[in-house]
């Protein structure tokens, strides 16, 4: 970061610092990839379609939003190269590389109201005060814990080997959408949550009743 370019206040704990040479944005995630998040991690996020459309520098800060008539702040992240890409946003037989945002700070399960956001295209100009409002009021990422994840599925096979093929078998059929995943902090298993779908779910039918 230039020095003699930035002269703004310090940035809110866990956001990235704006300066003028980079400004601040707001870049869509697509609703699919937004349920992807939640399922799988991702270190990045590429938006493509660009041709045309102004794009952020590299470097520059973003906040991650969902598309809709009332957008949520769903990450913050940093306009960056996928691997092996140049900066800039470098032309491939003449199509424009993908903008590739990397994330910074998650909240897919915590998203924040974005209501004084007026986007208007896949990647859009946010002024810095905006920007650091929206960002500080996504909670600071926790200290990391180690968690204890599990999924038991009963399995009819004739050997060892052959269950072990057929779970993987129904992992990758099924996926996150339909299997129920069980996880606690090690040492708490009182406190064992199902997920499906990225959501806690209950799997207890009696309490639906």
């Amino acid at each position: 970061m230039r020095d003699d370019i930035s002269r703004l206040d310090r940035p809110p704990v866990g956001t990235s610092p704006v300066s003028a040479a980079t400004g601040a944005w707001a870049v869509v995630i697509p609703t699919s990839r937004y349920e992807a998040e939640r399922l799988f991690h991702h270190d990045t996020l590429e938006v493509t379609g660009l041709a045309g459309t102004a794009r952020p520098a590299f470097g520059a800060p973003a906040l991650i939003v969902t598309d809709g008539d009332q957008p949520f702040v769903v990450a913050l992240g940093r306009v960056g190269a996928a691997a092996g890409g140049e900066e800039g946003g470098e032309t491939r037989a003449g199509e424009p590389e993908p903008l590739v945002v990397h994330y910074t700070c998650r909240a897919f399960d915590d998203p924040v109201p974005a209501a004084s956001l007026t986007l208007t295209g896949p990647v859009t100009a946010v002024d810095v005060a905006t920007y650091r409002a929206l960002a500080g009021q996504l909670a600071p990422t926790g200290d990391r814990r180690t968690w204890l994840v599990s999924l038991d599925l009963p399995i009819e096979a004739p050997t060892a080997a052959e269950a072990v093929r057929l779970f993987w078998s129904y992992v990758r059929d099924l996926g996150p959408r339909e299997l129920p995943t069980f996880v606690y902090p090690s040492g708490d298993e009182l406190a064992m949550q199902a997920f499906v779908l990225g959501a806690e779910a209950n799997q207890d039918p009696e309490e639906d009743d």
